[in-house]
């Protein structure tokens, strides 16, 4: 089996080759062209996309962003986490969140963050067992 290579996209091709991963996670994605559009403009505001790669084939991605609040001081906020339904459990997922975590730390964070969905049991679970535990609950309200 040939290893899992984690390298950050490059250009758009290498965005639109998440979609498959990454529609698994946010279905409202309609099509690649809308997942590099979205991709272009949150790298504005220091969005990074992680991919995971076994050989040509893309099977995990974690997006992430290294931000700054009161509450945590310097930090990386994990927004998308995805693995293809077929390859989790081979360990694509804890490379992803690990190699996110030795950028922050490099990059001078002392926190990693992310919510998932209250009934998304398995990626609880997951999060668990990377030894990140529950710190709030997330409130939203949809304005529009």
């Amino acid at each position: 089996m040939t290893a899992i290579e984690l390298r950050h996209a490059a250009d758009d091709g290498d965005v639109a080759a998440c979609f498959p991963v990454l529609q698994q996670l946010r279905p409202q994605l309609a099509d690649r062209e809308e997942l590099v559009a979205r991709v272009r403009r949150q790298q504005e505001a220091g969005y990074r996309l992680l991919i995971a790669w076994h050989g040509e084939r893309v099977i995990g991605a974690a997006g992430y962003r290294l931000q700054e609040n009161l509450i945590r001081g310097r930090f990386v906020y994990v927004d998308d986490l995805a693995v293809l339904e077929g390859e989790r459990r081979r360990g694509a997922g804890a490379a992803l969140l690990d190699e996110v975590a030795r950028l922050a730390q490099a990059g001078g964070c002392l926190w990693m963050t992310l919510d998932t969905g209250l009934g998304n049991a398995f990626a609880q679970r997951f999060y668990f067992r990377r030894g990140m535990l529950s710190a709030a609950l997330h409130f939203a309200k949809r304005l529009a």
